[in-house]
């Protein structure tokens, strides 16, 4: 879309990118999700070794690699004893490539509701399934956690002109317990749509509230020539958009009962969207359905505003008496982008849980190193990269069997030799961090400020 397309006056200042445009997104788009479903095409065959032996059963001699070529194309063979199945993406057995690295969907049993820690562990697990598809989202939450499916859903971006915006919710009933949760999923790694959004730091000020990441914004809901009415009417022409349509949601099942709250949570891209939910909520003075709000709990969240969008915030949050807590693990990545420094003006907020590769927690005004990219931290972070690596093979021994890593988690380990920072941004270890962690860090506590 042409910047002279759409008005801005919604907006009192504005910077506009168009990171839609690059070629490079449509041949992610094309090659990488051959990869994750040969993923499954392996775990769906009973492993490499299974699907090598069946690929050989199939057709022997000159004929395998034609075979394994109509594997990829035709999605199906069977013949002389062979029998290989292709992975259907819409089941509930199929994973996404976070899935594979860690496989884990139960919840820690340890952990019961009323534990200080008990909604850090479950929003980061509904966090970490929300990169599944429908069917498997459903099947964890009815089956494994006993747990009301409100639906998974996509919602349209009005500036990708496609559904490119997901979120699933669920109800906990149990005891202790009546709380919806509402997840946004993140950054999925072959999604080029979605790290579109990621790139787009485009951003918008927003009288009395700051400036705010237009990419973020736009996932959410942000609307062409308008920019954030209280109400708008859906077009039935395409899925409803994520902030209007979950809002609604929320609306009538806290209406129906007035013990009911919610939370709102989310990994990486999903977590910039948890957070900004509630500060959308605010500026459209939505105060009952803030004070509902239970708290935000986000993991491995990028910068999503300017000082002035944090001290709106912050000053909502506290107005309502709603804990926000930022989960950041070692040297992830994500957490230290956009960079906090005069040109972008990006900076974050809230009360930060960092944990270090021992899963030790403090809570910090912000994370170390916060803008990643120090030459006097490159040692330090490599090192700490070749223990995780160690680490992975020695974890499921000292901590339990739960937390044993595979080879592909072992794999994706070794790129972080390569850039620190990249392993440590997915799910497992933010999974670890909330069920080893110290329940102590959720207690009343006074935020530092250096």
């Amino acid at each position: 879309m042409a910047t002279g397309d759409c008005n801005k006056e919604f907006s009192t200042d504005y910077i506009l990118l168009e990171p839609e445009k690059l070629n490079f997104y449509e041949l992610i788009r094309i090659l990488f999700p051959a990869f994750e479903t040969g993923l499954n095409l392996s775990s769906t065959n009973g492993g490499f070794g299974m699907l090598l032996l069946n690929c050989l059963r199939a057709q022997t001699s000159w004929f395998f690699l034609n075979n394994c070529i109509h594997i990829l194309y035709f999605k199906h063979i069977q013949g002389q004893g062979g029998n290989i199945q292709w992975p259907d993406k819409t089941s509930p057995t199929f994973s996404s490539f976070n899935g594979h690295l860690d496989k884990r969907v139960e919840l820690d049993e340890s952990i019961k509701p009323g534990d200080s820690k008990y909604y850090a562990a479950l929003t980061m697990m509904s966090s970490k399934i929300s990169y599944e598809n429908k069917a498997f989202i459903k099947t964890t939450v009815e089956d494994e956690w006993k747990m009301e499916f409100l639906g998974s859903f996509d919602f349209w971006n009005d500036y990708q002109d496609k559904a490119t915006t997901q979120a699933f919710i669920l109800h906990d009933k149990t005891v202790d317990s009546d709380t919806i949760i509402v997840t946004f999923r993140g950054t999925e790694t072959f999604d080029a749509d979605a790290w579109c959004t990621d790139f787009d730091i485009s951003w918008y000020e927003i009288p009395g509230v700051g400036k705010i990441h237009g990419g973020f914004m736009k996932a959410l809901g942000l609307q062409k020539n308008l920019g954030w009415p209280k109400e708008i009417e859906q077009d039935d022409s395409h899925p409803p958009v994520a902030y209007y349509a979950i809002r609604e949601m929320l609306r009538e099942r806290l209406q129906a009962n007035d013990q009911t709250k919610f939370l709102v949570t989310g990994h990486s891209l999903g977590a910039a969207l948890a957070i900004l939910f509630p500060a959308i909520l605010a500026l459209h003075e939505e105060t009952w359905m803030l004070e509902r709000l239970r708290g935000v709990y986000t993991f491995g969240q990028p910068r999503v505003g300017d000082p002035k969008f944090g001290e709106f915030t912050t000053e909502q949050l506290k107005e309502h008496n709603i804990p926000y807590f930022r989960f950041v693990y070692g040297n992830d990545l994500v957490p230290r982008l956009p960079y906090d420094n005069k040109a972008l003006m990006f900076k974050h907020f809230g009360t930060c849980l960092y944990y270090n590769s021992f899963y030790e927690g403090k809570i910090v005004a912000e994370e170390p190193n916060k803008n990643y990219f120090s030459p006097l931290m490159a040692i330090p972070k490599t090192m700490n990269a070749v223990w995780e690596l160690i680490r992975s093979f020695i974890i499921g021994h000292s901590k339990g069997k739960d937390y044993t890593e595979g080879w592909f988690l072992r794999a994706f380990r070794v790129l972080g030799l390569i850039v620190p920072g990249v392993s440590a941004h997915g799910p497992q270890d933010y999974v670890n961090a909330t069920r080893l962690g110290s329940s102590a860090l959720f207690l009343p506590h006074q935020i530092p400020t250096e």
